[in-house]
């Protein structure tokens, strides 16, 4: 499988980038380094990688805002390595939506096994189905007032209209509206749809939720003082004749 994988290396120290590279080509990756944040940001509209592992201090743009933009996006795994080791930069660097942050100097075979378990976990969750859908099976319905959800198909509709989501933002409205009115706390949210091997800071979920407000305006979620969100709606599920259209 891990032919299968092109991972990116973003890194302005080309010794780094070149014993990064050596190391996951011994477990058979494809690999590419890169040196810069624009150069990385045209490999993701041209060819885009299966995974990214991006220094935060780079020329030009940084780490941080290469992350924001590929994770306004989609939601490819993504790994910061940085010289920096405070608290704030690490919560940075995930509430932009890293999925895991390393500190240099590192173990490049730490590096490794945290690529293999983000892979891993990515595979898992994102792995097509194979079933092709007939036009003439009802497809459950799920709404909560204007929200409507369609699992078999994973397409989110809001006052009628689709709303293009990410796999995360998917998994994340389906909780809330699986169980509305339900207070989550954020340990709640990671195991529900990051897993329960998943070892980043809570501000994650933050995160996720601020870009689902930001795609939908006046989406019920609710921030619950001291304890997380919820969504405040009554539930009902439906059987569908047809599927909505675009």
């Amino acid at each position: 499988m891990n032919s299968n994988y092109r991972i990116a290396i973003v890194d302005d120290d080309q010794h780094i980038r070149n014993l990064v590279e050596v190391y996951l080509q011994k477990e058979s990756y494809q690999t590419i380094g890169m040196e810069s944040a624009e150069e990385a940001w045209e490999l993701w509209k041209t060819h885009p990688p299966d995974l990214w592992v991006l220094d935060i201090m780079l020329p030009g743009m940084d780490g941080y805002e290469l992350c924001r933009r590929i994770r306004n996006e989609a939601e490819v795994p993504i790994i910061m390595i940085s010289a920096k080791d405070t608290e704030v930069d690490k919560i940075l660097g995930l509430e932009l939506g890293s999925d895991d942050y390393l500190v240099k100097p590192f173990s490049p075979r730490e590096l490794v096994a945290r690529i293999k378990r983000q892979l891993q976990r990515w595979y898992k969750y994102n792995q097509p189905e194979d079933v092709v859908p007939d036009p003439a099976v009802h497809l459950s319905r799920i709404e909560i007032g204007e929200l409507q959800l369609i699992p078999e198909e994973r397409r989110v509709f809001w006052q009628g209209e689709e709303v293009d989501m990410t796999s995360k933002e998917f998994a994340m409205l389906k909780v809330f509206i699986e169980q509305p009115n339900r207070a989550f706390t954020r340990s709640d949210l990671l195991t529900l749809v990051w897993g329960d091997d998943y070892f980043g800071s809570d501000r994650a979920v933050d995160h996720l939720i601020k870009r689902i407000r930001k795609k939908i305006d006046h989406l019920p979620i609710e921030s619950v003082w001291g304890h997380g969100y919820r969504m405040r709606m009554e539930r009902s599920v439906h059987e569908d004749e047809t599927r909505p259209s675009n």
